[in-house]
C-alpha cells in the first residue's frame, strides 16, 4: 500500500490506534491526520498560575487512586478540584468520606433528591435533603443535567420531566441562594449534535456519538433548553449558576455573551469543550478576554497529566495546527488561544475563588 505522506515514524507513533490507509478504503473514524507544518510547538507541563478545576467527577476507584490524583494535581499546579457528584443520601455521604483526607484540595458538591417527585410534598423532602447535604459538607450543587427530557443527572433518583425553570424547582434554587451553594448545570448539547449525521456535519464522528434524538416525545431542543436556563437565572437572581461547557453554545458564543450581559449571577465553565473552541482561536480569544470575569476553568476529562497539559497548551500558547486524537473525536486542527495573563488568572482560579467564597 502506498501513502504519499506516511513516514515510518508516523506509523510507529500511531501503532495500535491508527494506521496508514489508502484513501480508497479510508473510513472517517480511522482518519488521524498528522500535522505537516513545521511550526513551534510548546510543552506546558504545569499551569502558569494555580488552578481550581470547577468541573471534575469521582474518577478514582480507591484511596490509592485519590493519592495518585493529588500527585498529578501537584505536578500540574491544580490547587483544588470540584467533585460534581450528582448525588444525595448514602452515596453522597460516602463520597464526602472518600475525599475527606484532602479537604483543602477537593470540594464535594451534591445533587438534588427527586425521590417521590410524582407525589405531593416531594419538594419539602428535597429541600430537607439539600440542607442535610450542606451540613455534611456540600459546598454547591451539581452537576445538574438536562439534555431535553429533564434533570436526569441525579443519583439515586433522576428528575424525569423536570426542567430547571419548572416552578417546583424554585424552592430548591432559593434554598441554594440561602445556603450560598452555587448551582452547576449542564443544559443541551452543542449544535453539531442536533444536525444530521451526514457529510455536511463538520463535527460528524463526535456529533454522531452524542447525537440528540429530537423524535423522543416531550424532548426540548437546544434553544428551548438554553431558554430554560435563562428563565431560572432570571427568576432566581440571588442564586449563582455555572453553565457547564459554555452552556453548550460553542458554535455561537454570542448567545452566551448575551446572557452574561443580562444576568450577573450567571457564570460558565469551559470544561470538555477545548476541541470545540480551539479551531476558532481569534473568535474564542476575543470572547474569553471580554468575559474573563464570568468564566471558570474545568476539565471533565479524567485525571491524567496529559489531559491537564493539553488544556494548558490550548489556553496559554499561540501554537498552531496541532492535533490531540487521544482526547478529541473531531478531525479539526487545534490552535492555542494565547490568553492574557490577567484573563488566565481569572479563569484559572480568580472567578472560582469568588464564587465559592460568596
Amino acid at each position: 500500500m502506498y501513502c504519499r505522506i506516511c513516514p515510518l515514524a508516523v506509523m510507529l507513533a500511531f501503532a495500535g490506534t491508527a494506521f496508514c490507509q489508502d484513501i480508497t478504503d479510508l473510513k472517517l473514524k480511522n482518519f488521524r491526520p498528522v500535522s505537516i507544518y513545521n511550526t513551534p510547538q510548546t510543552s506546558v507541563d504545569k499551569a502558569k498560575y494555580p488552578v481550581i478545576d470547577f468541573h471534575s467527577h469521582d474518577y478514582p476507584k480507591s484511596d490509592a487512586e485519590v493519592d495518585a490524583w493529588i500527585k498529578t494535581m501537584d505536578e500540574t499546579n491544580i490547587a483544588k478540584s470540584i467533585i460534581l457528584t450528582y448525588s444525595t443520601g448514602v452515596r453522597f455521604d460516602s463520597l464526602v468520606a472518600k475525599y475527606s483526607r484532602y479537604k483543602n484540595r477537593f470540594d464535594v458538591w451534591c445533587g438534588f433528591d427527586y425521590t417521590g417527585q410524582d407525589k405531593q410534598g416531594w419538594v419539602a423532602h428535597a429541600v430537607a435533603e439539600l440542607e442535610r447535604c450542606h451540613a455534611k459538607g456540600a459546598k454547591g450543587v451539581g452537576e445538574l443535567g438536562d439534555k431535553g427530557l429533564g434533570e436526569l443527572y441525579s443519583k439515586p433518583t433522576p428528575g424525569y420531566g423536570l426542567h430547571i425553570d419548572d416552578p417546583q424547582m424554585k424552592p430548591l434554587l432559593e434554598k441554594c441562594a440561602e445556603l450560598h451553594m452555587p448551582v452547576s448545570i449542564h443544559v443541551a448539547e452543542d449544535a453539531w449534535m442536533y444536525l444530521n449525521a451526514d457529510s455536511t456535519n463538520d463535527g460528524l464522528m463526535n456529533s454522531a456519538t452524542w447525537k440528540v434524538d429530537l423524535t423522543k416525545p416531550g424532548i426540548l431542543n437546544h434553544d428551548q433548553l438554553v431558554a430554560s436556563l435563562e428563565n431560572a437565572v432570571k427568576n432566581n437572581p440571588k442564586t449563582t449558576f455555572i453553565a457547564c461547557h459554555f452552556a453548550n453554545c460553542c458554535s455561537n458564543l454570542g448567545a452566551l455573551g448575551r446572557l452574561f450581559d443580562k444576568y450577573p449571577n450567571l457564570y460558565a465553565d469551559i470544561a470538555a469543550r477545548y476541541a470545540e473552541i480551539a479551531p476558532v482561536p481569534r473568535y474564542t480569544k476575543a470572547f474569553m478576554e471580554k468575559y474573563a470575569d464570568r468564566l471558570v476553568y474545568g476539565t471533565d476529562m479524567g485525571t491524567s497529566e496529559k489531559m491537564y497539559r493539553i488544556t494548558f497548551h490550548i489556553l496559554e500558547t499561540a501554537d498552531e495546527h496541532f492535533y490531540e486524537h487521544d482526547y478529541f473525536s473531531y478531525h479539526w486542527p487545534l490552535y492555542g488561544l494565547n490568553l492574557s495573563a490577567g484573563t488566565l488568572k481569572k479563569i484559572y482560579s480568580g472567578n472560582a475563588s469568588h464564587i465559592i467564597s460568596e
